[in-house]
């Protein structure tokens, strides 16, 4: 059995040596670097859609395209 997601829920990550809040919501996921309060926020909309990994490719599509 499940349980329903009806409030933030914290958690600490850490990857290569630095710290993050994550918090899982209603609304999406937001990742924050420890300390901070600006982040990467996604919503569960866009990942259900497909809209996450559309956006990821078009960003290195664009990041490919830039000159050196």
């Amino acid at each position: 059995m499940t349980t329903a997601l009806d409030r933030p829920m914290k958690r600490e990550l850490e990857l290569d040596g630095v710290r993050y809040t994550v918090t899982i919501s209603p609304d999406g996921i937001k990742v924050t670097e420890k300390g901070k309060r600006k982040g990467q926020e996604i919503t569960w909309r866009d990942i259900i859609s497909g809209d996450a990994a559309l956006r990821r490719d078009l960003s290195l599509s664009v990041g490919a395209l830039a000159p050196e």
